[in-house]
């Protein structure tokens, strides 16, 4: 269907050659709107979700003034921070001080550039599309160090370099739990990915969910899973900004839509984290039972992503914060080391005759 609106575009348009030419960038600029549109709905809203779900565990209402049972609330918060003041240090470095959340919260968005929606529904389905998501979203920390370098103060300098350290700490694991998802698919893929667990012998008995790669995996998944947690600072690993510490670490000195980008960084990226790993791990778009196959995909995409990402709001509610050196020891000495281990264990087990991805 999708083909057909783009060939029935190319052929209205293929009378003049300037709207030939136009129609092609044209058809992409509709479906980068077509994703960016409903994800920036989710990251609002993903803010009034997380609120409700903490009052629900902690015994409390939560937001509930704004609208019917406070569904208008994302929105009265987006007005408030548009119409706040942003107020920009005198002594700061103006164009650093203003790209600092621009590139924090772009590689979050553009990352979607490679996630499939479906079997072959993606805005670029490129066969090396890990690789680009982890070139893509390497980029997020040099918004956070230009943002604590232009503020010219030392609490957001600090509170950067301690968020790049942290960062780029748990990318090197998160980095080896895509290499071994890519050793067991074969593929760089995200489509290849999800459709290599659609086979083995639990698939054919219909327990499709047995055959997702979070069970042999199981180790890689709760590594990647706890990764992408303190990757986009999230509680219990949210020292960045710790208040009591560094005030708000390398926020400190934005105000107004400033901070709101940076905060949005955070959600989009935590939307984005979720995802993948529904891609890599549980099956992405396929059901987990073949009696349930009559369901559209994207709806069990959509049901896996929602799931995983309300786990990080579950684990804000549960955990007390960790020390720095808590969190990098467990980053450095634990999680590393537990991934190039598991590593070897897969690359043998690929070798060997119980290979079950053949």
């Amino acid at each position: 269907m999708i083909d057909a609106i783009y060939n029935g575009g190319l052929g209205l348009s293929s009378e003049v050659w300037w709207t030939a030419a136009a129609w092609p960038v044209l058809w992409i600029l509709l479906k980068i709107v077509v994703i960016l549109a409903p994800l920036m709905g989710a990251v609002a809203y993903l803010t009034l979700w997380e609120r409700k779900l903490l009052g629900f565990m902690q015994v409390r209402l939560g937001p509930n003034r704004v609208g019917p049972k406070g569904l208008l609330q994302p929105i009265a918060d987006a007005l408030k921070l548009l119409t706040k003041e942003i107020i920009q240090p005198s002594a700061s470095s103006k164009g650093l001080f203003i790209l600092g959340p621009i590139m924090a919260i772009m590689p979050a968005l553009a990352a979607w550039v490679v996630v499939p929606f479906g079997p072959d529904v993606a805005l670029t389905n490129v066969n090396v599309g890990i690789l680009l998501l982890m070139a893509i979203t390497s980029i997020e920390v040099y918004g956070v160090i230009i943002a604590g370098w232009a503020s010219n103060s030392k609490y957001a300098f600090l509170g950067a370099m301690r968020a790049s350290a942290q960062m780029v700490s748990y990318e090197i694991a998160m980095g080896f739990c895509f290499l071994v998802v890519i050793m067991v698919s074969g593929s760089m893929n995200l489509t290849a990915v999800v459709t290599s667990q659609a086979s083995g012998m639990a698939a054919s008995y219909g327990l499709n969910f047995l055959s997702w790669n979070w069970l042999p995996l199981f180790p890689i998944f709760i590594v990647y899973l706890i990764s992408g947690v303190a990757e986009v600072n999230r509680h219990p690993f949210d020292v960045v900004e710790g208040e009591a510490e560094i005030v708000a670490g390398h926020m400190v000195e934005y105000s107004g839509m400033g901070f709101a980008i940076f905060f949005l960084a955070e959600y989009a990226s935590m939307w984005l984290v979720s995802i993948v790993a529904v891609l890599m791990f549980l099956g992405g778009w396929l059901s987990p039972i073949a009696a349930l196959d009559f369901i559209p995909g994207w709806i069990w995409l959509g049901l896996k992503t929602f799931v995983v990402v309300s786990m990080f709001i579950w684990i804000r509610a549960t955990f007390p914060r960790f020390r720095y050196d808590q969190i990098m020891r467990l980053g450095w000495k634990i999680f590393i080391p537990v991934t190039l281990v598991w590593l070897v264990v897969v690359g043998g087990w690929l070798l060997s005759p119980w290979n079950i991805w053949k």
